[in-house]
């Protein structure tokens, strides 16, 4: 094969950009890229979550953990190929909610947008109601769209702190129905084990062969000053100006991830965990960014209207667009690759960290969610990597 310059690798990286002789699988999959000769697999993680007046410290803790749950899967694979994180969102218990719908309110249906599931968590408050565990778990199985495929990992996790067995319908019955579609019903009981045990969170669980637990919703995430943060945190700056917007929705979309990034702020470690997301594969943004979109199949450069794209794409011509793709993808490839890097040393260090300070990592809303995900999904023949 003739070797290429790194100035015909920058001018013509990916395919769909013109590239004669493609960069590898394992290059392209390191830079988030779908590898078109291997279709897919799929996570689906249902969150159903408590939004009643005490209840702000697990929103709390849901929106500081979210990006380390999906990191969870941030290079999974399934039978040798990608596996990504579909999340869909629900609240019940808020008596701002319809008392026709058992005070139950799908947030979102799954999706692949974790800027969108990150800006709703935001946008939850909490509000004195009824908690009806049996109901929200109907729904979410009655309404969601639940992926068919075989060996699919499929769960959903129920926080909060009321009997499981309140109102009208069986929690029992409803769990029932999650199995029958192959759906793992998990149940985090925020507060004390006997009362979670006596009230019927932990025989909800047990019906599908999901996980029990409890935690602390009030709990304050745990923080550990590592070296590599600050270096993630820039490098995260750097990852957003190789985003070039197109389409009708791509400043909305664009400026959505800004807005993301702030909320992120709410701790330095949801900061450093949404950046190591947007360092992998789950993080997808085809729909409004030309690097993204590239790597799709058939991408159309002739639906591209000029005026929706950036400044420094308008009045190019489409081999000069191309070429500036290209210099963005090599350059998002690199700075993924060096996020990726930093994570593994500040695992190491973070590791070495909780065995000095004997600290436990169950507690909180996110350690439990990354714990039963993990042994979970494995059992169904996932790779988690690292």
């Amino acid at each position: 094969m003739k070797t290429l310059s790194m100035k015909s690798v920058v001018a013509c990286a990916m395919l769909g950009l013109g590239l004669v002789e493609p960069v590898s699988a394992h290059s392209r999959e390191a830079a988030g890229e779908e590898v078109q000769d291997k279709k897919e697999s799929k996570v689906q993680l249902a969150l159903l979550l408590d939004t009643s007046s005490s209840m702000d410290g697990l929103i709390q803790q849901a929106k500081t953990q979210l990006w380390s749950i999906v990191n969870t899967f941030g290079h999974a694979q399934k039978d040798g190929r990608n596996a990504f994180v579909e999340v869909a969102l629900y609240e019940y218990g808020n008596n701002a909610l319809e008392e026709e719908s058992y005070w139950i309110r799908q947030v979102l249906p799954f999706t692949r947008d974790l800027d969108e599931v990150s800006e709703q968590l935001f946008s939850l408050k909490t509000n004195g109601g009824n908690e009806y565990c049996g109901a929200v778990i109907r729904r979410a199985i009655e309404q969601l769209e639940w992926d068919d495929t075989p060996g699919t990992y499929r769960a959903m996790f129920v926080a909060g702190n009321e009997p499981f067995n309140q109102g009208p319908i069986d929690p029992g019955a409803a769990c029932r129905e999650a199995m029958a579609k192959s759906v793992v019903v998990n149940s985090i009981h925020c507060g004390d084990e006997s009362t979670g045990v006596n009230s019927g969170w932990k025989s909800g669980a047990l019906v599908t062969g999901g996980t029990f637990c409890v935690i602390d919703q009030n709990k304050a995430v745990v923080q550990i000053d590592c070296p590599q943060d600050k270096i993630i945190i820039e490098l995260n700056g750097k990852l957003n100006k190789t985003y070039l917007r197109f389409g009708s929705m791509g400043l909305e979309c664009q400026t959505k991830q800004w807005a993301q990034d702030g909320n992120a702020q709410v701790s330095k470690e949801a900061a450093v965990s949404r950046a190591m997301t947007k360092a992998t594969f789950n993080y997808d943004n085809r729909s409004w960014d030309l690097v993204d979109a590239c790597r799709t199949k058939d991408f159309d450069w002739s639906k591209v209207e000029e005026e929706h794209l950036p400044e420094e794409l308008k009045g190019l011509t489409l081999a000069e667009r191309k070429a500036h793709v290209a210099k963005m993808t090599a350059e998002r490839e690199a700075i993924q690759k060096r996020i990726q890097e930093l994570n593994k040393e500040r695992a190491a260090f973070l590791a070495a960290e909780r065995k000095k300070q004997g600290e436990e990592a169950a507690g909180t809303l996110g350690d439990e969610v990354r714990r039963a995900v993990a042994s979970q999904a494995k059992a169904l023949g996932y790779q988690l990597g690292q």
